[in-house]
C-alpha cells in the first residue's frame, strides 16, 4: 500500500486547492479527503514497489528454469528420435 506520508501530502495539496472561503473547515475537509483517498486506493488493490520487484525477480527465475527444462527436453527428444 502507499505510505501514509504520501497520502497526507496528496490530501494537503488537494485541500490547498479549495477556495479560501472554506478555510474554516480545513481540518474536516482534510479528514474527509484522506478517508476518501484511502478508500479509493484500497479498492484499487495496489501493491508496493518492493512487492512488485520481488514478484518480477521470481518470474525471471521461473522463466530461466523453464527455458533450461525446455532445452533439456529437446535434447532428450533428439536422443530418442536417433
Amino acid at each position: 500500500m502507499i505510505e501514509p506520508q504520501k497520502i497526507d501530502e496528496l490530501v494537503k495539496k488537494l485541500s490547498g486547492l479549495m477556495p479560501a472561503s472554506v478555510g474554516q473547515f480545513q481540518d474536516e475537509i482534510e479528514k474527509n479527503l484522506k478517508a476518501g483517498v484511502q478508500g479509493v486506493l484500497q479498492k484499487m488493490d495496489l501493491v508496493t514497489r518492493e512487492e512488485y520487484e520481488v514478484q518480477t525477480a521470481l518470474l525471471a527465475r521461473t522463466r530461466e528454469k523453464l527455458e533450461a527444462l525446455d532445452a533439456k527436453l529437446k535434447l532428450l527428444e533428439e536422443k530418442l528420435t536417433k
